[in-house]
């Protein structure tokens, strides 16, 4: 039997630190994939996962419902992104008014980037399906029991999920086809 979350947070907060590693491991791949679609960066995904899992084990002891640590986890990881989306462009301004210069065109996102962005700007349900099926490795039966709702229920938020990200990624294929 795998231990759910709950089961975790619980230990950590019992005096069992090291039993948080059981949730990084969990979470980490998901939460990576998550922030770069955010962030459109890897080398800055992982520097808000990593700040993102810092502060979730030093603030464990606020979170409420044990049950629902990775909806916790993924605001906590909302907000690091944003913070690091505010400095970099407080960043670029004040590069540019030192070089007098025009404030330079937002980077486009890599292909490697594409869908991750995609699956970031999907609805919260939708998003959290998702990714805890293609990157957290969950089965369906595995993310039914993870977010305590009915097999048939994750099966059709899963089918809606594809045809939202199907929808996004032709139009972005076809806007870059007809520039």
């Amino acid at each position: 039997m795998t231990e759910n979350d709950k089961y975790y947070v619980e230990r950590c907060l019992d005096g069992h630190p090291d039993d948080f590693r059981h949730l990084v491991r969990r979470y980490q791949p998901v939460l990576l994939a998550h922030l770069a679609g955010k962030l459109g960066n890897r080398d800055r995904a992982e520097e808000a996962a990593q700040e993102t899992l810092v502060r979730a084990y030093f603030k464990m002891d606020k979170l409420r419902k044990p049950e629902s640590f990775f909806a916790w986890l993924l605001g906590i990881a909302d907000l690091v992104a944003k913070e690091q989306q505010r400095k970099e462009s407080i960043r670029r301004r004040r590069e540019s008014v030192r070089a007098f210069a025009e404030e330079a065109p937002e980077p486009e996102l890599s292909q490697d980037f594409a869908l991750e962005a995609a699956v970031a700007a999907l609805p919260e349900a939708y998003r959290t399906v998702i990714l805890l099926r293609y990157y957290g490795g969950l089965l369906c039966a595995g993310i039914a029991e993870q977010l305590d709702m009915p097999l048939g229920t994750v099966t059709k938020t899963l089918s809606r999920a594809y045809a939202l990200l199907r929808d996004s990624l032709q139009r972005q294929t076809g806007s870059e086809v007809q520039q």
